[in-house]
């Protein structure tokens, strides 16, 4: 058979070579190693790889590249196996990938990955394109379900805190650094995981700023 042909990205040195040895071991091909996203995305289309790897936080920002990355990927080779490696529990992260598309995903922490054999296993299944997630990260998605801002995207809670101080979207783009085309597109998503349907007559922002305030 042939071997699964990996990527790996990670700002770590240190962690990044060593999961590309673990990898080698266990018989999977590593064709790519890179220490942030827009790295891992250069070269992708003509790597070709069946699954990345990526951590959550990377450089610039180290907020949420990996998911960034991750989604931009799929774009690049829909159906690409994505497994995100990270430290902590990201909900929002998680939930994100969740809904980003076909394809084989999985979320995991790196301190519970007790063996080469879980890491194996894990990477196989999500090249099939099935989901792996850590206990962990199930829990929570469990325990926030029925809370609206818990489907918000981490640059949607940022958005939504700054609409809360009463910002303009031009403030809200120049606040984060972004373009107001981009903001606004955040704002419509905002509207429509809160369920804040144009009636004509409820001013959206202010009921989605007090559900903000309510939390």
């Amino acid at each position: 058979m042939t071997a699964l042909r990996v990527v790996v990205a990670d700002d770590s040195v240190l962690l990044r070579e060593g999961l590309v040895r673990v990898l080698d071991e266990a018989g999977f091909e590593v064709v790519g190693s890179y220490g942030n996203a827009v790295e891992l995305l250069a070269g992708l289309q003509d790597i070709a790889p069946d699954l990345a790897i990526l951590d959550v936080r990377m450089p610039p920002t180290f907020r949420d590249e990996g998911v960034r990355g991750a989604i931009a990927a799929r774009g690049l080779i829909p159906g690409l196996g994505i497994l995100l490696l990270s430290q902590y529990v990201e909900v929002a992260y998680a939930q994100e990938l969740l809904s980003s598309g076909s394809g084989g995903i999985g979320y995991l922490l790196k301190d519970r990955v007790a063996s080469l054999d879980e890491l194996k296993d894990a990477v196989q299944r999500i090249a099939a394109g099935g989901t792996v997630l850590d206990p962990e990260v199930v829990a929570q998605l469990l325990g926030r379900r029925h809370d609206p801002l818990a489907t918000l995207t981490p640059r949607e809670h940022e958005v939504l805190a700054l609409m809360a101080e009463g910002r303009t979207n031009a403030a809200v783009g120049a606040a984060l650094v972004i373009g107001t085309g981009a903001v606004e597109k955040n704002v419509t998503s905002i509207f429509q995981k809160l369920g804040l349907d144009d009636s004509g007559t409820d001013h959206r922002r202010v009921l989605a700023v007090l559900a903000w305030l309510q939390r």
